[in-house]
């Protein structure tokens, strides 16, 4: 399946993104086009995705056009800013997070998984 990526680009989104993870797990990648693990990290995340638009909502960051947007999913869900990072947010927490190649599909599938039990 084919990642569904919705544009993250203004700190109003943050708040809806909360709300929205309330009914479904969202997930926000934060991007860098300035750097070469970004493209390592989206290539396997996008090539290993298994949810389908119904399960997870997606979000993409470019954190050098958004900056001020990706210090405040940063200060909101009190992680370290980095890029590349993913950060799931499921009822209206973040409850899971990794940066640079420690990002791994199977751990974010897991953590949703998880969250269903």
């Amino acid at each position: 399946m084919a990642i569904q990526w919705h544009k993250l680009e203004s700190v109003d989104q943050i708040e809806q993104i909360i709300q929205r993870s309330k009914e479904i797990p969202c997930l926000i990648y934060k991007h860098s086009n300035r750097c070469h693990i970004c493209s390592i990290a989206q290539y396997r995340l996008e090539d290993d995705w298994a949810f389908g638009t119904d399960e997870v909502e997606a979000y993409y960051l470019d954190v050098i056009t958004h900056r001020s947007v990706s210090m405040e999913v940063a200060n909101t869900f009190q992680v370290h800013h980095e890029s590349p990072q993913v950060l799931l947010i499921m009822d209206g927490e973040c409850t899971y997070d990794a940066s640079h190649l420690d990002i791994q599909f199977q751990e974010i599938l897991d953590e949703v998984k998880a969250s269903k039990i």
